[in-house]
């Protein structure tokens, strides 16, 4: 069971990349980063008596485990929308303390605009896909709305064609994106997509990627 900060230190390290570090005054924290970004994914420390661990959450998660566990809180001076802090008083499963310790790995070093991004240069001229199909591309199915904030911060039009991607019923974006009134529909014919009545006809031109639609 996972309950002293050598445990949790113990696990952290089996991660690609990670090392201890300890840059405060207060040797209670500890710090396990990600060595290439330098980001912590876990943070160590003892507090009323008990070893706690903060690590990185998806906010819709978080509240499903505050909860789920009386021992999952939000963070201890951090974020608490993006960072849980966990107890470790032997309440929560270790399966459990590992996967969220996994969990804020994989947050810390890919960050889902990335994983949106490069969904959306597979994305061949002449198709189109929907904000769904970009979300379960990218690993997070229930994530559409954030692919339409991904892509109205587009950081490389030139490269990544968010023009090419629509609402599940074929729509085009509003006329704000893409350069004002029009670009997309402009942009979407020239790469030779029939737009009809600001929609995209899905039967026609959605790109089936490996049968995902």
């Amino acid at each position: 069971m996972m309950l002293t900060r050598e445990d949790a230190i113990e696990y952290a390290m089996t991660f690609p990349g990670a090392y201890v570090d300890t840059p405060f005054h207060d040797p209670n924290w500890q710090l396990v980063r990600v060595r290439d970004i330098k980001k912590a994914f876990v943070l160590v420390y003892e507090r009323n008596g008990r070893i706690s661990l903060n690590v990185k959450m998806d906010p819709a998660k978080a509240v499903f485990l505050r909860q789920t566990f009386s021992s999952v809180l939000p963070a201890y001076h951090q974020n608490k929308e993006h960072w849980s802090t966990i107890v470790l008083d032997g309440s929560v499963p270790d399966r459990d303390v590992k996967l969220m310790i996994a969990e804020s790995y994989d947050l810390v070093t890919d960050s889902p605009a990335k994983r949106i991004y490069e969904a959306v240069k597979l994305i061949p001229a002449g198709k189109v896909a929907t904000y769904g199909q970009i979300a379960a591309l990218a690993g997070e199915p229930k994530m559409a709305r954030a692919v339409g904030n991904a892509l109205h911060k587009n950081p490389d039009p030139d490269r990544i064609p968010c023009f090419r991607v629509v609402n599940a019923s074929g729509e085009l974006s509003g006329n704000f994106a893409f350069g004002g009134p029009g670009r997309q529909e402009a942009l979407l014919k020239a790469d030779g997509v029939e737009v009809k009545d600001g929609k995209v006809d899905l039967e026609r031109f959605q790109w089936k990627a490996e049968n995902r639609n």
